[in-house]
């Protein structure tokens, strides 16, 4: 399975908010964890769960009559996959307006501070 690191829908992400917390679930699972929050029909959570499995980001194993996934990545680790590819499409799309962006929205010196320190420690690598 290709991993997908594009932005997460609202429903996606709800998804993977409970396996994260769970470590592992079910689409049952899921379901009722969600039952609380708003009313999700079941089919609704075993599609999006299989959507996320065919994106790369749940791995599933056959539990009886139902699918156990798990996470890929961690959470930490797919928000960073995400924000890289992001990145990496602002500035191939943008060049030095796209790197110039990143400088704008840290205008702050306490932002620019903290993307000076994370220049240099990636210089250091």
């Amino acid at each position: 399975m290709a991993q997908s690191y594009g932005p997460l829908g609202v429903l996606e992400l709800t998804v993977m908010e409970e396996v994260w917390y769970a470590g592992t679930a079910t689409a049952r699972e899921v379901c009722d964890r969600l039952t609380g929050s708003k009313e999700r029909a079941y089919t609704t959570i075993m599609t999006t769960m299989e959507r996320l499995h065919r994106k790369g980001l749940l791995e599933r194993a056959k539990e009886g009559n139902a699918w156990r996934y798990e996470p890929t990545l961690s959470r930490e680790a797919h928000e960073r996959a995400v924000a890289a590819a992001l990145a990496e499409r602002i500035v191939d799309a943008h060049g030095d307006v796209g790197l110039a962006a990143f400088v704008d929205v840290a205008a702050g010196d306490d932002l620019l501070d903290r993307l000076s320190a994370l220049i240099e420690e990636r210089r250091r690598r």
